[in-house]
């Protein structure tokens, strides 16, 4: 484990992406790190990521972490959740990586649409900039609209708006009128 002591969750999601990539899981960090890539740096006690795999993979996963000797939760949300379940990582520090089972409303593609950010020596795979924008205008909380304000400022004109209303359509109405909002 790279992390010796608590505040090091980035370190702890190096080690769960060595994990996944064995397993040959795709996966796409999200959250505050994600933030941090386009444009809106804010810090974090914990890292997310999303994974795009069923529960028996979950659970495979699960026991992999924990011979790894970290600590693994896997719960499922209700039906009603559009994250239909949560693997959350974490060590003897208190460092936590939470990966999502999916999302509801996530276009499929956003894996063909990563960018990768060199960390630790390292290649991580963050969520685009578009996924993360719509990711976070259908979370919808106070910090989440902040994140994706921030990111279409710093997007500029380089920023796809076709794409990015496609994406949030896909989260619903309620994202498709935040969008507008936000523009």
């Amino acid at each position: 484990m790279r992390a010796n002591r608590s505040g090091e969750s980035a370190l702890l999601l190096v080690d769960v992406v060595d994990l996944l990539t064995d397993h040959k899981v795709d996966y796409a960090v999200i959250g505050a790190f994600a933030a941090s890539v386009h444009g809106a740096v804010r810090a974090s006690m914990d890292a997310d990521v999303l994974l795009l795999i069923g529960f028996p993979e979950a659970e495979n996963l699960r026991r992999a972490f924990e011979s790894a000797g970290l600590h693994s939760e896997l719960t499922r949300g209700d039906v009603e959740d559009p994250i239909p379940g949560l693997l959350r990582v974490t060590d003897p520090y208190s460092n936590r990586v939470d990966m999502l089972i999916g999302l509801r409303g996530m276009d499929s593609e956003a894996f063909r649409r990563l960018v990768d950010v060199s960390f630790q020596g390292k290649t991580l795979k963050f969520i685009g900039r578009e996924d993360f924008i719509a990711m976070k205008i259908f979370a919808a909380g106070p910090m989440d609209l902040i994140d994706a304000a921030r990111a279409i400022s710093a997007a500029g004109n380089s920023l796809d708006i076709e794409l990015l209303r496609r994406l949030a359509k896909r989260f619903g109405r309620d994202a498709s009128i935040g969008l507008d909002r936000l523009l």
